[in-house]
């Protein structure tokens, strides 16, 4: 059985529209997946673990409020790896 973290599903999907607000920001896999670390260490994580646990998790943090803070958690991210990338790096 799976353990799905439906607020990173969340995360991943506004990567993009929020990373596009800052259009020389580098968009290689490395750096996108280091704002999304960043954003989720910002942000409680909520699981499921079936279809319905999903839609229902889903629909729970879909309220305004809370998606407002994951926006602001990708932006703070973005702004972090925008001054500090390290696509570069090998890891």
């Amino acid at each position: 059985m799976d353990v799905n973290n439906v607020v990173e599903k969340l995360v991943w999907e506004h990567l993009d529209s929020v990373m596009a607000q800052k259009p020389d920001m580098c968009r290689c896999a490395r750096c996108q997946a280091d704002v999304v670390a960043l954003a989720l260490n910002h942000l409680k994580p909520r699981y499921a673990v079936s279809p319905m646990g999903y839609a229902i998790t889903r629909a729970e943090i879909m309220e305004q409020a809370f998606l407002v803070n994951v926006l602001v958690a990708i932006a703070q991210g973005v702004e972090q790896v925008y001054r500090n990338p390290h696509h570069d790096e090998v890891t």
